[in-house]
């Protein structure tokens, strides 16, 4: 698009945007109504988000309570870095965890140079995408989201919602109430460029892999019925 029909463009919007009264701008965009969420992958919120992850290119796991998933934890640190260390944000929920229950060794802050792993507690886990949801702030750096070799996060059952539409509701209530985040995060994956050559390449800026802890009241087969639905 050349420069001045660029600016012809914004030139129109503007003056169609100074004669219309704000009634009027509202009642319009309520007449266009809200776009038809896509079916979920498979039935139920818990079932769904893990199968919208593992499309995603991430991995999951699920545990029944904070000592599970302290442990889902520590055997996925060991597992893949044979090490029981990494870097958490200063997050209260991250804070209580009982770490000592498999032996896991957090440093509270900003992942710093040389630290390949680091944990997030996300906010709200979105089904409709398969996306987590982290506020960023000094209690939650940006750099631990973005930045390490490998990403785990922790979602609570009772933050899962269905649709993007629904996450955006609880964001507003969430920031009437405590006030709106430095930042927000919507992430689905690992991170992945096709700019070089068309080539498909992760953790060219940002988490090589990202693992997905699923907390809280899961039905027992979800994690197998997630990894076969993933595989279709």
């Amino acid at each position: 698009m050349s420069t001045s029909a660029r600016s012809d463009i914004f030139s129109r919007l503007r003056e169609v945007s100074r004669d219309a009264s704000a009634e009027q701008i509202q009642r319009e965009r309520q007449a266009l109504g809200t776009a038809v969420a896509p079916a979920p992958p498979a039935p139920g919120l818990c079932l769904g988000f893990l199968t919208n992850v593992l499309k995603n290119r991430g991995s999951v796991d699920c545990a029944s309570s904070r000592s599970e998933a302290v442990k889902a934890i520590g055997h996925h640190l060991y597992s893949h870095f044979r090490s029981h260390r990494l870097v958490a944000g200063n997050d209260p929920r991250l804070a209580a965890m009982p770490w000592r229950d498999a032996g896991v060794l957090p440093r509270f802050g900003s992942l710093e140079a040389g630290e390949p792993v680091a944990l997030s507690f996300a906010q709200l886990g979105v089904v409709e995408t398969g996306a987590i949801l982290t506020w960023t702030g000094r209690a939650n750096p940006a750099a631990n989201n973005l930045l390490p070799e490998h990403h785990i996060v922790l979602v609570d059952t009772a933050d899962l919602v269905a649709t993007m539409e629904q996450a955006w509701e609880r964001i507003t209530i969430e920031s009437e109430k405590n006030g709106r985040p430095r930042g927000i995060n919507f992430i689905a994956g690992p991170s992945s460029t096709a700019d070089i050559e068309g080539q498909l390449v992760y953790g060219a800026h940002g988490p090589r892999h990202w693992h997905v802890i699923l907390l809280g009241n899961i039905p027992a087969d979800a994690l197998a019925l997630a990894r076969s639905s993933a595989s279709v």
